[in-house]
């Protein structure tokens, strides 16, 4: 009997499947064509903002500073998030295409993980620069010089790209899938590692470990940049001084919140939280999707010279119609 049971569930096992199928938002279905407005509005705002600060940032002189060198690579990381992520969701809700080839599944999440990994170790790069100009000022141009912010990046990138390539690895010696269906609206690590019928506490370990080696590093090392910004501020006596240096970190506390708040939600609910499907895949898509469209609106309003070149490209739009 033992033995006719375990036949009946190889039987309903898939053995190294080719294709997976994406179902979306679990229970939303029904309403998921028009969610997906939502999420393309979204990503067409991370598209355009994106684009115009990368237009900006390398035609304009005064830009070329390490802040906005970092914004630049954090803009280009952000597309790249929006163009890994919004076709294939798209296609799901609007034109119900859910089967994806299984490879090409893994190559999504290697770079919806990877570009994650990215965009926190820009945030933690823009900490760095934060704390050398406000707490070490006249040796800012000095530390971080062409050839270090060159390196900085090369670092962020190799990382992310290291770590989270050995997620997919882990997930092709996986033979036996007790399903093939994921739900989800893209490939995300542990969504895809939970269809396997063998043993996956290897992956399981190693997505944790991955995530706070990039993730929870990060978080403590910006956390502790911040704590000795606020100490040096708070320490300085003109009062016109103090509001100037908070002043511009307050785009960079924004955006380091938001991305924090919405990763460790995402991570942390899908292991070892009892949040609704529906209510997860939601979470994770906004925080996939949302810093992207929020970050070149948050840094182009505090930042006056960004906010002119987006003024200039409008107005010459505009005259060119008329």
């Amino acid at each position: 009997e033992r033995s006719q049971n375990s036949m009946a569930s190889i039987n309903m096992s898939y053995l190294d499947p080719t294709t997976l199928t994406l179902i979306g938002i679990p229970g939303l279905q029904h309403v998921q064509f028009w969610i997906g407005f939502s999420f393309f509005a979204i990503c067409l705002v991370a598209l355009l903002g994106n684009i115009v600060l990368l237009i900006i940032i390398p035609t304009e002189r005064s830009l070329h500073q390490p802040m906005y060198i970092f914004l630049a690579v954090l803009a280009a990381t952000d597309l790249g998030l929006c163009v890994a992520i919004a076709p294939k969701m798209l296609a799901i809700f609007w034109f119900g295409s859910c089967s994806m080839a299984f490879d090409a599944c893994l190559a999504q999440l290697f770079f919806i993980h990877a570009l994650q990994g990215m965009e926190s170790g820009i945030l933690l790069a823009m900490a760095f620069d934060r704390y050398v100009a406000i707490c070490d000022p006249l040796r800012h141009t000095s530390i971080l010089t062409p050839s270090i912010l060159v390196t900085l990046v090369l670092v962020v990138a190799i990382r992310a790209k290291v770590l989270v390539g050995i997620l997919p690895i882990l997930i092709k010696r996986l033979h036996l899938f007790h399903s093939i269906v994921i739900a989800h609206s893209y490939c995300e690590h542990m969504a895809v590692v939970k269809l396997a019928a063998e043993d996956i506490r290897v992956n399981k370990m190693c997505g944790l470990l991955v995530g706070f080696i990039i993730l929870g590093f990060d978080m403590i090392f910006i956390l502790i940049s911040y704590i000795l910004i606020l100490q040096v501020v708070f320490c300085l006596h003109q009062k016109e001084a103090r509001l100037k240096a908070l002043n511009t970190c307050t785009a960079h506390i924004f955006v380091f919140l938001e991305f924090y708040i919405l990763a460790f939600f995402s991570f942390f609910s899908h292991r070892f939280g009892h949040v609704a499907p529906s209510t997860h895949i939601l979470l994770s898509t906004i925080y996939l999707l949302v810093p992207p469209a929020l970050n070149p609106i948050v840094y182009g309003v505090k930042n006056k010279v960004i906010r002119k070149r987006v003024a200039r490209i409008f107005l010459l739009n505009r005259q060119s119609q008329q």
